[in-house]
């Protein structure tokens, strides 16, 4: 098959009419019928050859071309397609390295095989362009929701029908007692778009958090107009949802807003989820606040937040914990996921007891260290002495407001805390030296004695094995694990240590130690100051 004059405009006519159909730039199709023609022309001329084809535009006619390149001498090593200075001298003048001869040759005859060949170029191109189309029009897309059609079921997924392409709902993305079949039609969230080697694959999600969010932002205008601000969503899709708004106009309630008129809103919400129950709170800044809304419909009498853990403990009336834990755990799970908080739910009864049983403990203390009795250090724990330091290092004021203290007395307290702490100071700077701990270590500022001995018990005896901790192995911390947060014990952690005061003290050893260069922390923290400097300095109006 040659390409002659009769069919140079088809070639114009078939680019034409695959890009309609496949809905891509007919410059690709043409393209790729340039290169399988090259293909064909080399498998004729010859493989070594550089074998070029371009094809008019306008008329549709193919120039074959034949290209050699000038390379250096030693750099010679395909014949057919380069050649050296000399040998271009007499083709070009004044040749240079890297410059080009081209010479057309004659169009070649393409025989079944070459015609196959080129068949099979042109498509895998149209593809790829297809594939890239796809790829472009849908990347844009993820994190909206998309109608689409089934248009069947492999092995629990649902393929579904965008238009322009495929997608599939994977069967842990469906709500759990959903059912599809052929040409049903279903509305979902595109989680993600990808770009794989058999095409993009568009994946689609019913049980994502976010769909619920684009659900209500199509149901209520305030939210799509910002007025009302969804801040967090949290579901057990199929069941129950629960979403934290917020209204940035006072005169506009965001639970009313997305509610609606006789819950006309909510209610298109829940039908399009299968009939999930949907608890909508308002939003506060104030965590411990936010969480007793979180928890309806159940009672919350006290909040205690640990902030640093990222945990909170709530007390509920003995009546109201099974509806504050809810059926399996959902309602507190749920909560514990829209406000990013571990929460322990106990009794006012249970509270009580803890409460009690931390205040012997403390009364048992004083009792044994100061050699009070049972009333005097009972007095002591009521006004909030919980350990001896406090006792021994506090202004002697405090002491002279307890009941039956005056100044002999709170001195004599005092001397006897002192005494009692500088013993324990002894006694755990000889066993650290046992445990093996060096003066180095011993003596670091802002480590004592006790805290010596601990890192002694875990094998830290030197300043180089302090250097090399992690300050979450010092302080503690929380790891996630399976979705579950775990606790990390640190090694100084019963002693209260920040995690901000452990990477302060490690990364003094290291620049005591050399490893680490002083003027380098200085040019860092200079540079944090600076942006923190200007992310407070005032924003000018329309910036």
């Amino acid at each position: 098959m040659a390409i002659t004059s009769a069919n140079q405009l088809e070639l114009l006519q078939t680019a034409e009419a695959v890009a309609r159909e496949k809905m891509i730039d007919p410059g690709l199709v043409i393209e790729a019928m340039e290169e399988s023609l090259a293909r064909a022309a080399k498998s004729r001329y010859g493989a070594e050859m550089d074998i070029r084809v371009s094809i008019d535009r306008k008329t549709g006619r193919a120039h074959f071309t034949r290209v050699r390149t000038v390379v250096e001498e030693e750099e010679l090593e395909n014949y057919q397609a380069e050649m050296t200075v000399d040998q271009a001298k007499q083709y070009l003048e004044d040749p240079k390295i890297g410059d080009t001869f081209v010479e057309e040759v004659p169009p070649v005859d393409m025989g079944r095989i070459a015609a196959q060949s080129a068949k099979q170029v042109i498509l895998q191109k149209v593809r790829e362009a297809e594939r890239d189309r796809q790829f472009e029009e849908f990347k844009d897309r993820a994190g909206t929701i998309i109608n689409g059609v089934v248009k069947r079921e492999e092995y629990g997924n649902v393929i579904v029908d965008v238009g322009r392409g495929e997608a599939i709902l994977r069967r842990n993305e469906k709500i759990g007692r959903e059912a599809y079949r052929p040409n049903d039609r279903i509305r979902c969230y595109i989680k993600d778009v990808r770009r794989e080697a058999r095409g993009p694959q568009i994946f689609l999600s019913r049980t994502a958090p976010e769909f619920m969010a684009e659900l209500f932002k199509m149901e209520v205008p305030e939210i799509y107009d910002g007025i009302i601000e969804i801040k967090a969503v949290a579901r057990d899709p199929g069941s129950r949802a629960k979403i934290a708004v917020i209204s940035y106009d006072s005169s506009i309630d965001p639970v009313g807003a997305c509610v609606g008129m006789r819950g006309s809103r909510v209610q298109a919400v829940v039908n399009e989820l299968q009939g999930e129950k949907i608890d909508i709170i308002p939003w506060n800044e104030d965590q411990p606040t936010f969480l007793v809304n979180a928890l309806q419909p159940a009672e919350v009498s006290k909040v205690v937040l640990d902030e640093e853990a990222e945990r909170i403990e709530v007390v509920v009336p003995e009546e109201q914990l099974s509806l504050a834990i809810g059926r399996r755990g959902q309602n507190v799970r749920l909560a514990s996921q829209l406000t990013g908080l571990d929460i322990d739910i106990m009794t006012e009864v249970e509270d009580s007891e803890r409460r009690q049983k931390e205040f012997e403990e403390r009364t048992r203390l004083f009792m044994d260290t100061l050699d009070l009795d049972e009333f005097f250090a009972q007095l002591l724990v009521s006004e909030g002495f919980t350990n001896l330091d406090e006792v021994a290092y506090v202004e002697i004021d405090e002491l002279l407001v307890i009941d039956g203290v005056d100044e002999d007395t709170a001195n004599e307290l005092q001397a006897r805390a002192r005494d009692i702490l500088e013993a324990q100071t002894k006694a755990a700077l000889e066993k650290a030296r046992e445990l093996g701990a060096e003066d180095s270590l011993i003596e670091f500022e802002g480590l004592t004695p006790q805290m010596a001995v601990a890192l002694a018990e875990d094998g830290v005896k030197t300043l180089e094995d302090f250097a090399t901790c992690a300050d979450w192995e010092l302080a503690g911390g929380w790891t996630t694990v399976n979705g579950e947060r775990v606790k990390d014990e640190g090694l100084l952690e019963p002693f209260e240590i920040s995690l901000e005061e452990a990477q302060d003290m490690v990364m003094t050893a290291r620049v005591m130690l050399g490893w680490v260069d002083p003027t380098e922390l200085q040019d860092d923290a200079g540079e944090t100051q600076a942006a923190d400097d200007e992310d407070d300095q005032p924003q000018e109006a329309g910036a």
